[in-house]
């Protein structure tokens, strides 16, 4: 379903942030001083608008009230982001999110209101630690406090035989949500096709079953 999502700062998370989900097809709002910055971004995303986002009567003027989600972007500037949650929580936003700089920034955004807090530097440590420690893991991706997507190499015994005699879900606690050739998109699972060396799955697992990947055979 296509959401309403508000970008807040375009420095270069946010900027990337925003042209990303806007070519996932979402409706993107995205808002900031820099002229330059919106000017660029602008055939890229839905509306860019720009604003002071230290300002509350600018940051009113957004419309928050229309968006599903809301995303503050301004990393470095803790008052502005402050400001911004509160109003888009004030405006009844069913979801805040924020990205922080430090973890006492983090903790700062979580009682001013943020429903999730981004920590980019950090989530991209844990990404590639977990990339590289498998030689099977060519992607990770955290989905929420307990889930994470993780883009898998079949491993050599998987090879030749389909998912329902690997029965993934009961040995690993995974569930295979796509697969795709070298070369070609993602497509849909079929349960009964054998798999192959050049093949790629796309499973969705806990975060506490990852390592079993890691430990694979």
């Amino acid at each position: 379903m296509k959401k309403s999502i508000a970008v807040l700062g375009l420095g270069q998370y946010g900027y990337a942030l925003a042209e990303s989900l806007y070519a996932l097809g979402q409706d993107v709002l995205v808002a900031d001083h820099n002229e330059k910055a919106v000017r660029d971004i602008a055939p890229k995303v839905t509306t860019a608008v720009c604003a002071d986002l230290e300002n509350e009567d600018d940051l009113i003027s957004l419309g928050l009230q229309n968006m599903d989600v809301v995303i503050t972007c301004m990393g470095a500037n803790l008052a502005a982001s402050i400001l911004a949650i509160s109003i888009a929580k004030e405006e009844g936003v069913p979801v805040v999110i924020a990205k922080a700089s430090s973890p006492r920034m983090k903790s700062i955004l979580k009682r001013a209101g943020a429903d999730k807090i981004i920590d980019p530097e950090q989530e991209s440590g844990i990404r590639s630690a977990r990339i590289l420690a498998s030689q099977f893991i060519h992607d990770y991706f955290e989905l929420d406090e307990n889930l994470c997507m993780v883009e898998l190499k079949p491993k050599k015994s998987w090879v030749g035989k389909n998912l329902i005699e690997l029965n993934l879900r009961k040995r690993y606690n995974m569930n295979v949500a796509a697969i795709k050739t070298d070369g070609e998109y993602w497509g849909s699972v079929n349960p009964s096709k054998e798999l192959k060396d050049n093949n790629l799955l796309m499973v969705i697992i806990e975060k506490k079953d990852v390592n079993r990947i890691q430990k694979f055979e």
